[in-house]
C-alpha cells in the first residue's frame, strides 16, 4: 500500500463534470494498492493519517493532527502510485492489485477511515473512474507513506 497525502485548505474530486467529493480543511490522500496488500495494511495506515502532526499551531509549528483540528479526508483511488517507471518509457503496473481486489481494500479502507473519524468526516473519489481533482495544498506539505 502506498499513501501520498496532501495537507489541504480546499480539494474536490469530480467524474463526468458532476463533484463527487469535496472537504475544507484537511487531508487529500491518494490511495495505491499493492498486490500483495492484504486487510492487515489498512488500520496502520488510517491511524498515520489521523494522528500524523502536519498542521500548525499558535505558532506556525507543525504539532497538530487531523484529529487536533477536526479535518476531513477526502479518498482517492490511484494505482498509478504503484507504477514503476525505473525501466523504458513507459510505467509498469505488475504490482498493482487487480481491480476487484483493490476495490474490495479500497472500500474497507473507507469503512474503516469512517469508523475512526465519523462518515461525515470521509470523502471519496470513485474507484476506478477517470477524475480530475482539484486542491489547494496549504504549505504545500505533501508526505508519501
Amino acid at each position: 500500500m502506498k499513501l501520498l497525502i496532501q495537507r489541504v485548505s480546499s480539494a474536490k474530486v469530480e467524474v463526468s463534470q458532476k463533484i463527487v467529493g469535496s472537504i475544507d480543511q484537511g487531508i487529500l490522500a491518494f490511495l495505491g494498492i499493492h498486490k500483495e496488500d492484504t486487510e492487515n495494511c489498512i488500520q496502520s495506515y488510517i491511524k498515520k493519517i489521523i494522528n500524523l502532526r502536519i498542521f500548525s499551531d499558535r505558532e506556525d509549528k507543525m504539532n497538530l493532527s487531523l484529529k487536533d483540528i477536526g479535518g476531513k479526508v477526502l479518498l482517492v483511488s490511484q494505482f498509478t502510485l504503484i507504477g514503476n517507471c525505473e525501466k523504458g518509457r513507459r510505467p509498469s503496473f505488475i504490482d498493482s492489485a487487480p481491480p476487484n481486489i483493490a476495490k474490495l481494500l479500497y472500500e474497507t479502507f473507507i469503512e474503516q477511515l469512517k469508523q475512526e473519524i465519523g462518515k461525515e468526516n470521509v470523502e471519496t473519489g470513485v474507484f476506478g473512474a477517470n477524475m480530475q481533482v482539484h486542491l489547494t495544498n496549504d504549505g504545500p506539505v505533501t508526505f508519501i507513506l
